[in-house]
């Protein structure tokens, strides 16, 4: 007699720091955590999931203290982002973001409001 076991995948809980991203999100506030081994301010503008993982993409506001060369939206895993601080620095909707792009089609769970 043989038996079989089934193995059953559960999906990995969220990051303790999604609600954060949502009220950054829906606030327009920067967020501040460690990415990289540095220190990262961003401006949130949308969260999504992308091959079951939860990713933001951000506008950087600083690099270790510094603003960047140049402005860019950066896709980050959001498990990568700690220890994740909402701030008081309030940013406004970058030109770079562009909400109707193919790849959040489905898998969008926030982005900021364009007015």
């Amino acid at each position: 007699m043989s038996s079989s076991i089934t193995e059953v995948r559960a999906s990995a809980p969220p990051p303790v720091s999604t609600p954060v991203v949502f009220e950054a999100i829906v606030k327009q506030l920067a967020i501040a955590a460690s990415y990289n081994r540095g220190e990262v301010t961003l401006a949130p503008h949308i969260i999504y999931t992308r091959h079951g993982e939860l990713y933001v993409d951000a506008v950087t506001l600083e690099r270790d203290g510094k603003p960047p060369k140049e402005m860019k939206l950066g896709a980050f895993k959001l498990a990568g982002l700690s220890p994740l601080r909402l701030t008081a620095r309030r940013f406004t909707v970058s030109e770079l973001f562009h909400r109707k792009e193919a790849r959040y089609d489905g898998v969008t769970l926030m982005a900021v409001d364009a007015g």
